[in-house]
C-alpha cells in the first residue's frame, strides 16, 4: 500500500480508503456485524490501510461505535473521517435542525460521532451534502472553530457543487479560516459526470478527490452481467435491472450493463477481477483520487485490497477510457451532471436512498427556504415513490 498527501495537507493516507458503511446491521443484508466488520478492518490494515470513512448517519450510528471500538488498539495511528448533514441514529425526522449543514446541527453531530467512536478528535470531517440553504460563511467559521477548539484537524465538502466549494475555499483564505483540503463525490467507471468541473478544480486548488461508491453500488463488480445471481446472497441492484420492475433507475442502470460489458473484456484480457480493474482505473487518475471501498465479507475486502498489486498500462488505460465515455453523460440529464442528480434525488449506486429525505428527514414542506431560488424537479408523493411523467415509479 503506498501513501499519499490528503490534498493541500501534509496528512499521509492511504491510497485506498475503508468506507465502514457496513459496519452494522441496522441496515440490513447490506452490512456486516461486528466480528465480519473487525476481519475487514484487520485486512485493511494488515495490508497498509490507513484511512477510514464512516458518518454519523451509517448504520443509524452503529458504523461509528464498531470502528470506534476497533481503533481502540492504536487510535493515533489511524486517520479517521466521519460526516455531518443529515438525521443521525434511529429518530423520527420530526426535528428541522435535526439536519442539514448549520452551526447548530454541526456542533451537535460531532459530539455525538466523538462518542460513538470513543475518540477526542476527528482526523477528517466531510460536510455530508449540499442543503442549499446554509450560508457558505456560516459553514467555514463554524468548521473552522471546531478545528481551533481540536475536535477536527481536517475539514472537506463531500457533494457540493465545485463553484461551492471553489467559493468557500477562497473566503477561507480570505479570512484565516480552515480551508478544505478535499472533495468528497461520486466517481466510478461508470459515473464520470462529474470530471469536467471537477478534476480541473481538484488539481487547481490541490484537494484530493476522495470517490464514494468506486464501484458503482456493485454494478462494476461485473456480477450483474455473468448470469443468474446467487439468490442466497444480497445484491442491492437487482430491482434496477429488472423491466417489470419499472424502477426510476432501470434506463442508467442498463447503461453502465453496457459500459460494464466491455470493461469485462479487458478485465479478462489482463486476469485481474473486474472490481479490481475498476478500482485501478481510478486510482491511475492524473489528479490524486482515493477510492473508498466498502465490503460485507473480507473475501470481498481481500479483492479489492488487491487493487494496489498492479498497474493498468497506458494503452489498457485509454481502452477503459474510451469504452466508458458514456459514463460522462448526466443520469439525469435535466438535472444536469453531477452532484445535481444526488441533489435532486439519488444515484443508481444507492437505489433505495432517496438524498432530500436523509437530509431534511420529514421536515422538508414545512420548511420555507428562500435562498433556494430553483425548485426542485423530482418529488415523492405518499407513496414514496418518484414521480416521472405524472406517475409514480417504484424504487
Amino acid at each position: 500500500m503506498k501513501y499519499r498527501l490528503l490534498g493541500r495537507s501534509g496528512l499521509r493516507v492511504s491510497e485506498l480508503c475503508l468506507g465502514c458503511a457496513t459496519f452494522g446491521t441496522n441496515w440490513g443484508s447490506i452490512g456486516s456485524d461486528e466480528q465480519e466488520s473487525g476481519r475487514i478492518f484487520d485486512a485493511f490494515v494488515e495490508a497498509g490501510g490507513n484511512f477510514f470513512d464512516t458518518s454519523n448517519r451509517y448504520q443509524e450510528g452503529q458504523s461509528e461505535q464498531i470502528l470506534g471500538g476497533l481503533i481502540q488498539r492504536d487510535r493515533d495511528r489511524y486517520v479517521i473521517a466521519s460526516k455531518y448533514s443529515l438525521q443521525d441514529g434511529l429518530t423520527d425526522g420530526t426535528d428541522p435542525n435535526g439536519c442539514g449543514n448549520h452551526r447548530k446541527n454541526l456542533f451537535r453531530s460531532v459530539e455525538g460521532s466523538l462518542k460513538r467512536l470513543k475518540t477526542d478528535y476527528l482526523d477528517m470531517l466531510w460536510i455530508h451534502i449540499y442543503d442549499y440553504s446554509t450560508p457558505v460563511e456560516e459553514v467555514m467559521r463554524a468548521l473552522d472553530d471546531l478545528v481551533r477548539q481540536g475536535k477536527v484537524h481536517y475539514v472537506g465538502a463531500s457533494n457540493f457543487p465545485a463553484w461551492w466549494i471553489a467559493r468557500a475555499n477562497t473566503l477561507a483564505e480570505q479570512r484565516g479560516w480552515t480551508p478544505f483540503v478535499a472533495t468528497q463525490l461520486e466517481y466510478a467507471i461508470t459515473e464520470r459526470s462529474c470530471e469536467p468541473e471537477f478534476l480541473p478544480m481538484t488539481h487547481e486548488l490541490d484537494l484530493a478527490l476522495v470517490a464514494w461508491s468506486p464501484l458503482g453500488g456493485g454494478i462494476c463488480t461485473g456480477k450483474y452481467n455473468q448470469g443468474p445471481l446467487d439468490s442466497a446472497q444480497p445484491h442491492r441492484l437487482v430491482d434496477e435491472i429488472d423491466p417489470e420492475k419499472r424502477h426510476y433507475w432501470h434506463q442508467a442502470t442498463r447503461r453502465n450493463l453496457a459500459i460494464m460489458d466491455k470493461v469485462i473484456e479487458i478485465a479478462d484480457e489482463i486476469g485481474r477481477p473486474t472490481a479490481q480493474v475498476a478500482l485501478r482505473w481510478l486510482l491511475q487518475q492524473k489528479v490524486v483520487t482515493i477510492p473508498i471501498f466498502s465490503a460485507r465479507t473480507l473475501e470481498q475486502a481481500e479483492v479489492d485490497l488487491g487493487s494496489v498489486d498492479f498497474e493498468l498500462t497506458a494503452e489498457q488505460m485509454a481502452a477503459l477510457s474510451e469504452v466508458s465515455r458514456p459514463a460522462i453523460g448526466s443520469i439525469m440529464p435535466d438535472a444536469g451532471a453531477y452532484p445535481y442528480p444526488m441533489l435532486e434525488y439519488g444515484s443508481p449506486a444507492l437505489p433505495e436512498f432517496y438524498s432530500r429525505q436523509l437530509l431534511y428527514g420529514q421536515t422538508e414542506s414545512a420548511i420555507v427556504n428562500h435562498r433556494r431560488a430553483y425548485p426542485y424537479l423530482y418529488h415523492r408523493p405518499a407513496t414514496q415513490a418518484p414521480v416521472v411523467d405524472g406517475e409514480p415509479v417504484a424504487v
